[in-house]
C-alpha cells in the first residue's frame, strides 16, 4: 500500500481546507475533499481506504451517512469528526462501526493525523496477512506443488483430493526425498484448516528426553532448566494440522502417551494438572514399513491403527517416467528466477541421461543435480557433462534396475570408455577384456543409430 486514499467530508470550507492541507503534508496521503454526503456517496466507486466525515452535514446526518457507506462497503474505516462532545453520541457511533470519534477543537488536526496513522498500520497488517494467505494457497495448490503427469502421480492426486475434503488422519509413506512433507502441506493448505497452523515435528531431529516437552509442553519448574512455561506442539496446532515426520523413530514409551492424547483429544503439560483440549488433524510420515515395525515389536499395534487413516504411498522418482523431466524443468525455472539468470534449457542428450539415471535420492537428489547443472552449464544449455551424480547409493541402484547381462556389460564398458576419453586399450586393460569386445560394442551402437 504505497498511497492511502482518504475521503474528507466537511461542509465548512475553511476547516475542510485546513484539514486537507495538514494531511497532505504526508506525501502518501491522497486527499479527496467533499462538502456534502451526496458527493461522498457518488464517489465511493473510487474505493477510498479511509473516510473522515463531519457529523453535521447540510444534506444528511453523520449517522445516516455512516449507514449508507456501510451498506456499500462495510470494510472501509470511518472516522467521525463532530462539534458535539456528548459521550453518548460518541459511544453510539463507535457501536455502529466507526473506528474513531474526534471532537472539533484546536487539537483536531493532530488527533486526526494520529487516528489515520493507526488505521493505516492496521490496514498494512491486514493486507500483509491476506497476501501471505494468497501466497500460501498458490504455493501449496497441490496441482502446482505435486508436479507430474504419470499414472503413479495421478493416483496420488486422487488420494490427496479425498484427504482435502475430509478430516481423516493421513499416513504418508515413501523413500527419503519423495516429497512427503510437500504432500502434507498441500493437504493442509487446501483444506478447511488452511488458515490455522501447520505444525511439523521431525521425530529423528529431537532428542528422546526432550520429545515429551516438545509434544505436550511444560509448566515453569517442571524440571531443571524449565524457567518458563512452554506451549507444546499439539497446543500450537489447535484448529490446524500437526505433521509427525519419521514417526517410526518415536520411543515406545512416548508412543503410549501419544495414543492416549489422540484418544482423549487433550494434553496435560509436564508439571501441570490442567487438561487442555485440542482439535488438530494428524498427518504422519515415514520411510519405513510401519506394519513391519509392528511385527518387529518396535511400534505399538494400537497406535498403528489409530494413526494409519488414509494411506498415501509416494512412488520413487525412477517409477515416474517423464515426470523426471517435468520436475527438472520446474527446478531449472525456480533456480534461474531465484538467481536472476536467463532461461536455461535441457539438451536432448541431458534429458536422456536424466531418464536413464535411477535417482536413489529421489526428488531431493534431482533438485541438487539440476541446481549444480544450472551453475556449470554454458550458453544457457545443460549438456550431459553438466550433470553430476553424487549419490551414495549408485551401486545398489545400478543393480536394482532390471537389465540383461548384455545390457549391463554395455553400460559398464560405455562408462569406462567415457572415463578414459575413449581410449580403447586403456579401457580393455582396466576391465580385463579383449579390445574386440569393445570394438564390437561400438560397432553395434553405431548400427543401432
Amino acid at each position: 500500500m504505497t498511497s492511502l486514499k482518504i475521503f474528507l467530508i466537511e461542509d465548512d470550507p475553511f476547516f475542510g481546507e485546513a484539514l486537507k492541507y495538514h494531511l497532505k503534508l504526508n506525501p502518501d496521503f491522497d486527499i479527496h475533499l467533499f462538502k456534502t454526503g451526496k458527493e461522498c456517496i457518488s464517489n465511493l466507486y473510487l474505493k477510498p481506504d479511509i473516510i473522515c466525515l463531519d457529523f453535521g452535514l447540510p444534506d444528511i446526518t453523520g449517522d445516516k451517512l455512516l449507514k449508507k457507506i456501510q451498506e456499500t462497503n462495510n470494510k472501509i474505516p470511518i472516522i467521525i469528526i463532530s462539534g458535539q462532545d456528548d459521550i453518548e453520541v460518541a459511544v453510539d457511533f463507535l457501536k455502529s462501526g466507526a473506528k474513531d470519534y474526534i471532537v472539533k477543537s484546536e487539537h483536531t488536526k493532530g488527533l486526526l493525523w494520529n487516528a489515520i496513522i493507526k488505521i493505516r498500520e492496521n490496514l498494512l497488517l491486514v493486507n500483509e496477512v491476506e497476501e501471505l494467505k494468497e501466497q500460501l494457497e498458490q504455493k501449496y495448490s497441490f496441482e502446482k506443488t505435486i508436479i507430474g503427469q504419470s499414472d503413479a502421480i495421478k493416483k496420488i492426486f486422487n488420494k490427496v483430493n479425498k484427504a482435502i475434503n475430509t478430516n481423516i488422519n493421513v499416513s504418508i509413506t515413501g523413500k527419503t526425498g519423495t516429497g512427503k512433507e510437500v504432500v502434507a502441506k498441500a493437504i493442509h493448505y487446501n483444506s478447511e484448516r488452511k488458515n490455522k497452523p501447520f505444525i511439523a515435528i521431525n521425530m529423528a531431529a529431537i532428542p528422546k528426553e526432550l520429545m515429551e516437552s516438545e509434544f505436550f509442553g511444560h509448566e515453569a519448574g517442571a524440571f531443571t532448566g524449565a524457567n518458563t512455561r512452554n506451549i507444546g506442539k499439539f497446543e500450537q496446532a489447535n484448529g490446524g494440522t500437526i505433521f509427525l515426520d519419521e514417526i517410526a523413530e518415536l520411543d515406545l514409551n512416548l508412543q503410549s502417551k501419544l495414543l492416549r492424547v489422540l484418544q482423549e483429544r487433550e494434553v496435560v503439560r509436564l508439571g501441570g494438572t490442567t487438561k487442555i483440549k485440542f482439535d488438530a488433524r494428524l498427518i504422519i510420515a515415514t520411510h519405513k514399513d510401519l506394519a513391519q515395525e509392528v511385527k518387529n515389536g518396535t511400534f505399538r499395534e494400537d497406535l498403528y491403527y489409530r494413526i494409519i487413516g488414509l494411506p498415501i504411498e509416494l512412488p520413487p522418482l525412477r517409477e515416474r517416467g517423464n515426470d523426471t523431466l517435468l520436475l527438472a524443468k520446474y527446478f531449472i525455472d525456480l533456480f534461474t528466477k531465484d538467481n536472476k539468470m536467463k532461461p536455461i534449457f535441457l539438451s536432448k542428450e541431458a534429458k536422456d541421461t536424466l531418464l536413464r539415471y535411477p535417482f536413489p535420492g529421489n526428488i531431493r537428489e534431482l533438485k541438487a543435480v539440476i541446481d549444480l547443472a544450472c551453475v556449470m552449464c554454458e550458453n544457457n544449455k545443460i549438456l550431459p557433462d553438466d550433470l553430476t551424480f553424487n549419490s551414495i547409493h549408485n551401486t545398489d541402484f545400478f543393480l536394482s534396475v532390471e537389465k540383461t547381462l548384455k545390457e549391463y556389460t554395455a553400460e559398464i564398458i560405455a562408462h569406462y570408455l567415457k572415463k578414459n576419453n575413449n581410449d580403447v586399450l586403456k579401457t580393455a586393460k582396466k576391465l580385463a577384456i579383449g579390445k574386440s569386445t569393445i570394438y564390437n560394442l561400438i560397432q553395434s551402437s553405431e548400427n543401432a543409430k
